[in-house]
């Protein structure tokens, strides 16, 4: 069972800038992309940005301009630097890397909360 690790969230105020990072715990051979989600409470899951082992990537049009991911396939590692934070960013953040054969691993979530 593959696990994902997340670092990085934390409190800043608005306009501020945090760096997610994520990496799994051993080598994921059969990666098709890897990304971010992030949840509210009482709200579903949503998509923040991804990237395809091709180098594909999709950004959630809240975050475009503001917010860039970067991977390391060799390391099996995904960042997410998000600058010019909004209040309405604030969420738990989730790292997520999907396999060829549609499995899905999920990291544990971390917290990023944007207030002054």
């Amino acid at each position: 069972q593959v696990q994902l690790v997340e670092s990085g969230g934390g409190l800043v105020q608005p306009g501020g800038s945090l760096r997610l990072s994520c990496a799994a715990s051993r080598t994921i051979v059969s990666i098709y992309d890897m990304g971010w989600y992030r949840q509210t409470p009482g709200k579903q899951r949503e998509l923040v940005a991804t990237i395809t082992y091709g180098g594909n990537f999709n950004y959630a049009d809240s975050v475009k301009g503001r917010f860039t991911i970067s991977r390391d396939s060799a390391k099996n590692t995904v960042d997410l630097q998000m600058n010019s934070l909004k209040p309405e960013d604030t969420a738990v953040y989730y790292c997520i890397m999907r396999e060829w054969n549609l499995k899905q691993n999920w990291g544990q979530g971390t917290q990023v909360t944007v207030s002054s």
